[in-house]
């Protein structure tokens, strides 16, 4: 029984040999008719020792025709890959079949290292090498797709132009509307339409048809871990395709000192580039962008970081424009520049919250969201300017003429075009209301507060204060330069003019909703009194010369014919001078002039005909210089601007 025993627990020189011999003596013993106790616990021992060594055997013999399985599709799936690695044709050039075979391949090597791998622990020498090899026989795989993968990429790229977008345009043209705060302000200058309809649309910026066979290879390359290189070379050449974008919507790259030295008529021209580019960039081509990433690399969650990646530089750029106009100079001439801006920037806000999502993207939402921010802050000082350059516009001769000054003009155009973004205004200038107020209001002959009263009701109630203030400090201006006229009725008629024009620039236009019926009516009433005050110092000493007061003598009561014909001598020339200077005096508003000549003739040409009438008598042909027709009709060359004189002695 020693002799079994021993036999039992021995190591023969195979596991085949050693199972034959147990087997052998677990029959021996089985052929006995009666076993001892010792014998019986041998026979159950070498039954169990039998099981475990029969299992083990076929276990190891099955992972050895595996083993060798393995080995020799993998020898197979190396000869496929290592096939193309001579060939300097492109898989996917020669159609889909042959495609499908390498990617087939490729992610049979994959796999194949996957099974290896999980079984790591109790790996052989030779599953270790297999698996070396495996490795070598993948990255020469995914080198070959990344190849193929730029390749398509590149093959396929379209560069579009989105329909309905025109970035042609005349650098002359848009340097016409520049102007400065001593020059006139284009009634005609409006802001650029945002026409967001014709611009909110995917455009494919690859062939659509290739889309299935790059979100195959990012998909193999991802799962097989080679995510960094084929992202790597996606973003490498969508950034240069976005590149090309920006040059289709002529955003040319700037640095700050560039566009800080830019004449203002060329930054101009710039700067409407750049409103145009980036509505059409963000809301077609990074819309585009996105929406190509997602398709390609949405199933492995690449799609987000991918598009950032690529976009990143061309959005700065953009951005970095935006960056060097803010901290540029403010002119007055800029505000509407800065407004286009930031309105812009406003209605693209919620495009780049979305395209930029996430952790990912918050660099770039902060870029975008810090620039808007520097654009309000420039639209502020930039209107506080502009109040400041009101009040210091000086002049040192009177206005030609007593017309309307380029300053009123300027300044009321100005704001009829601000209405146009009276919503932002209201915002930006929300929180400087009492400053936007009260800075630089002069004292006037009707304080600011009496002016104010009209802002209840209006549509842009935030606005309104500061457009009164702007308002006011017109009109102090024009106080001051009327008085560098020295006749006081050519002040008041260079007063009407102006102040004619504010109130019918305010009525007729969008300013209405801001300032109110209120303020239009005082102002109404203010040019109608200096029109009366004109009146007044014009005609007043000239109507005189026709009173009655004096013409009869004290004793008798008789008419006084010296007197008479040198009272209507006085008139003549009077009227003589009159008419030299205020033929040269211009009234541009036809009805205003129309109504003042009117007024003028109801009072002269009344009171002279009523006079000459009733001392007809006295009076020949000869000391009658003029009739009352003559002199009606001499009123109607009054304000054209075009000096004349009466000829002497005028008779006909």
């Amino acid at each position: 029984m020693d002799d079994l025993e021993c036999g039992a627990s021995l190591d023969s020189e195979g596991e085949g040999n050693l199972i034959a011999a147990a087997q052998q003596i677990a029959r021996a013993l089985e052929s006995k008719r009666e076993l001892t106790d010792e014998e019986r616990k041998a026979l159950v021992h070498l039954r169990a020792q039998l099981s475990t060594v029969t299992i083990d055997s076929e276990k190891k013999k099955k992972n050895i025709e595996e083993g060798a399985s393995r080995e020799e599709h993998l020898d197979v799936i190396h000869e496929k890959i290592m096939r193309w690695e001579n060939d300097q044709s492109m898989i996917w050039d020669l159609g889909q079949e042959e495609a499908f075979q390498y990617l087939n391949a490729v992610d049979e090597t994959r796999k194949l290292i996957e099974r290896l791998e999980n079984s790591r622990p109790d790996m052989s020498v030779e599953k270790d090498g297999m698996l070396r090899n495996a490795h070598d026989v993948l990255q020469t795989a995914m080198v070959r797709l990344e190849e193929e993968f730029k390749h398509m990429l590149l093959l396929n790229r379209r560069s579009v132009e989105p329909e309905h977008t025109s970035f042609r345009s005349s650098e002359e043209d848009v340097a016409e509307e520049g102007s400065t705060i001593s020059s006139s302000f284009d009634d005609s200058l409006r802001r650029d339409s945002f026409n967001r309809i014709s611009e909110e649309s995917i455009i494919d910026l690859v062939h659509p048809e290739i889309l299935p066979d790059l979100r195959c290879i990012a998909n193999l390359m991802c799962n097989s871990g080679y995510e960094h290189e084929c992202s790597q070379a996606y973003v490498n050449l969508r950034r240069d395709a976005l590149d090309e974008c920006l040059f289709i919507v002529e955003m040319e790259k700037h640095c700050i000192e560039d566009v800080l030295r830019m004449e203002w008529a060329t930054l101009n021209f710039k700067i409407k580039k750049w409103v145009r580019a980036i509505r059409v960039f963000v809301r077609v081509y990074l819309a585009s962008e996105r929406w190509l990433s997602d398709q390609i690399f949405g199933e492995v969650s690449l799609n987000l970081s991918c598009f950032i990646e690529a976009s990143k530089a061309a959005i700065l750029q953009l951005l970095n424009f935006g960056e060097a106009i803010s901290i540029g100079s403010k002119e007055p001439e800029k505000l509407f520049c800065f407004l286009e801006m930031y309105e812009v920037m406003s209605k693209l806000l919620p495009d780049i919250n979305e395209l930029y999502a996430d952790d990912a993207g918050s660099f770039i939402r902060i870029q975008y969201h810090e620039l808007q921010q520097r654009l309000g802050n420039c639209i502020r000082m930039t209107f506080l300017e502009f109040k400041k350059a009101i009040a210091s516009n000086a002049s040192a001769t009177a206005f030609p003429g007593g017309g309307v000054h380029h300053l009123t003009r300027y300044v009321m155009n100005y704001m009829k075009n601000l209405v146009d973004y009276g919503g932002t205004l209201e915002l930006l200038l929300s929180d400087h209301g009492e400053e936007g107020c009260n800075s630089f209001c002069h004292e006037t002959n009707s304080p600011i507060e009496d002016e104010q009263s009209g802002v209840s009701g209006c549509g842009f109630p935030k606005l309104a204060p500061h457009f009164h203030g702007i308002s006011s400090v017109l009109e102090s201006n024009l106080n001051e330069k009327s008085s560098l006229y020295k006749d006081a009725a050519l002040q008041h008629i260079f007063l009407m003019n102006n102040v004619h024009y504010m109130a019918e620039k305010v009525k007729n236009s969008e300013l209405r909703h801001v300032f109110g019926d209120d303020w239009i009516r005082k102002h109404n009433g203010k040019f109608q009194q200096h029109a009366l005050s004109y009146e007044r110092s014009t005609w007043s000493s000239i109507l005189s010369f026709l009173r009655e007061e004096g013409l009869h003598s004290s004793g008798s009561g008789s008419i006084s014919h010296t007197l008479l014909r040198e009272r209507l001598r006085n008139f003549s020339l009077a009227f003589e001078e009159v008419y030299k200077a205020q033929t040269a005096w211009v009234i541009p508003d036809i009805q205003l002039r129309e109504d003042l000549r009117i007024s003028t003739s109801l009072k002269i040409v009344q009171a002279y005909r009523t006079f000459v009438g009733r001392h007809n008598g006295h009076l020949s042909d000869r000391h009658i210089k003029y009739t009352a027709d003559d002199l009606e009709n001499f009123i109607l060359d009054l304000f054209e601007g075009s000096p004349k004189s009466l000829p002497n002695p005028y008779r006909r």
